[in-house]
């Protein structure tokens, strides 16, 4: 192949080379895609063209005046923020939200809102307007209980007297059906900016901090009502123990004393059947008998500074004359 035929071919090539690149770059305006994640609005001069681009893939436009307008698809994050409001029962807290949405209608949300910057702040007036709603309309424990049918495991006995039914009234609602009562309302008004809400959560629920101190002095003093009474019912079960311990112990010794006597007693008029038995059985075991007694009297009577006198026809001296020996 000669010189000349090698130049011709590399020109061409170059020129169809120049071609194609001419043609890309003149068909590139006309040329848009689509991802799955984004639906598209086809603006012309700011009027909308046509319904809005759903499909995934290679698409065509007019270049220079037809403009893309790109919105998500997606399901969107929506963080309200922490709003003081108070409850029905007077109660202030602070009560942060959040919540879930996408854009259904796109040629709507286009016409009325433009971008999501714009949709997020009707989100937050919208959504945050029916929050306080539902929170003015129910009282605290309505929140903070998730639903209805989940009550508060409580012992009785922990409960202040007289306040043990008010202190845990009857929950009506519960959180769940708040929120759901929230979405409700706050659905339809989103709706006419083309926008879906799918769902909206109290994420934190907090009491407002000028109060919390008030809060928690009001539940330390329930506590040690609750302690005293405790302390007041033990002191007056150790004192009923032990007054019944001392009524059991003067039982006991009156028993005791009864069967001390009882006993003793008996052995009295056991001995004295004894000496009486003694005494009717012989004259002269009578006359022992008379003789010990005497001297028993004289042992508890008479010590060593008494004088003792007598007289000759009293039996003691009669004993003692005959206890005296004989004279030689």
């Amino acid at each position: 192949m000669s010189t000349m035929k090698m130049k011709s071919i590399l020109r061409t090539i170059v020129a169809l080379g120049v071609i194609g690149l001419l043609a890309v770059a003149a068909a590139g305006p006309c040329l848009y895609t689509v991802s799955e994640q984004e639906q598209v609005i086809i603006t012309q001069f700011g009027k909308t063209i046509g319904e809005p681009v759903r499909a995934a893939g290679l698409h065509f436009k007019l270049p220079f005046i037809q403009t893309v307008n790109r919105i998500d698809r997606r399901i969107i994050e929506w963080d309200g923020q922490s709003i003081e409001m108070p409850t029905r029962d007077k109660l202030y807290i602070i009560v942060d939200t959040f919540g879930r949405w996408r854009i259904a209608d796109p040629l709507q949300f286009f016409t009325r809102l433009r971008d999501e910057r714009s949709a997020l702040s009707r989100l937050d007036d919208i959504i945050g307007s029916e929050v306080r709603n539902a929170v003015a309309k129910n009282d605290l424990i309505e929140m903070v209980r998730t639903s209805k049918d989940r009550q508060p495991a409580a012992d009785p006995n922990l409960l202040p007297e007289g306040l043990r039914e008010a202190a845990l009234p009857p929950i009506t609602l519960g959180r769940t059906a708040l929120e759901g009562q929230v979405i409700q309302k706050a659905a339809p008004k989103l709706k006419d900016f083309g926008l879906e809400l799918i769902d909206v959560r109290f994420m934190r629920i907090n009491y407002n901090p000028r109060v919390s101190a008030k809060i928690y002095e009001r539940m330390m003093s329930e506590r040690q009502q609750i302690a005293s009474r405790f302390r007041s019912e033990g002191e007056g079960e150790a004192a009923k123990i032990k007054g019944t311990k001392e009524l059991e112990l003067r039982r006991i010794d009156s028993e005791a004393y009864r069967e001390v006597q009882k006993i003793r007693g008996e052995a009295d008029a056991r001995a004295t059947e004894i000496y009486a038995r003694a005494y009717a059985a012989s004259a002269e075991a009578t006359e022992f008998y008379r003789f010990l007694k005497t001297m028993e009297t004289f042992q508890k009577t008479l010590d060593k500074d008494c004088t003792l006198i007598l007289t000759t026809d009293s039996d003691v001296f009669r004993y003692l004359k005959r206890s005296s020996p004989p004279k030689p």
